[in-house]
């Protein structure tokens, strides 16, 4: 049986889920959006930053995510500032279809991550993502018109957010475009840590 397509982001209250620019992509903003995610164990397994780090409920979400994940889908810009800033073994461990105008041959890294480049549209990656996912499910991991792309077209089964303290102002907006009008949503879970506050909602069609 097929599993589920999800998305799971970190937010600042005011809707901002990455700075605007390219070249900003890993840089501040991104860091206090994910400051919940540093000092947690699993986080610094999965990146082999040694031992140590906390436990708890946050630490907890990471790992379900990672272990429920078969294949995961990102657009070229999330892909480009990762390249460059993604360690030689990459995050993933699974692999991960591309969304691209650009022919590319298949990126094989170390630790089971491989990139395979799709030049024929979301659907293409998504279903090459089920196929390689088996009973797992696969995530679309980013950036925000790649998940915009996929909820727009009623792809996406679930999805959650960390949503974090800060504000911005400023920067790429998770819903910005949002078909509102065939879109439903229904909350399933919301949870709570010192530093974010986890929320989880099934989407149906209208």
């Amino acid at each position: 049986m097929a599993g589920r397509v999800f998305f799971s982001v970190s937010m600042s209250l005011d809707g901002f889920i990455a700075p605007e620019s390219t070249a900003d992509l890993m840089g501040r903003q991104w860091v206090e959006l994910q400051r919940w995610v540093f000092p947690q164990r699993f986080f610094r397994e999965n990146l082999k930053l040694g031992g140590g780090g906390e436990e708890g409920r946050d630490n907890d979400i990471l790992r379900e995510t990672f272990e429920r994940t078969g294949a995961s889908v990102m657009g070229r810009r999330m892909f480009d500032a990762g390249e460059v800033a993604w360690p030689e073994e990459a995050p993933f461990h699974t692999p991960v279809f591309v969304v691209t105008h650009e022919k590319r041959d298949p990126w094989e890294r170390p630790g089971g991550t491989t990139f395979h480049f799709v030049d024929d549209g979301v659907e293409s990656a998504l279903d090459q993502a089920r196929a390689a996912a088996g009973d797992r499910d696969v995530r679309i991991a980013g950036g925000g018109a790649t998940i915009l792309s996929y909820v727009n077209a009623g792809l996406v089964d679930e999805f959650s957010i960390a949503l974090s303290p800060v504000l911005f102002g400023t920067g790429v907006r998770l819903f910005e475009g949002v078909d509102a009008d065939r879109v439903t949503l229904e909350q399933v879970r919301a949870e709570h840590s010192p530093r974010v506050a986890h929320l989880t909602y099934a989407v149906g069609r209208r």
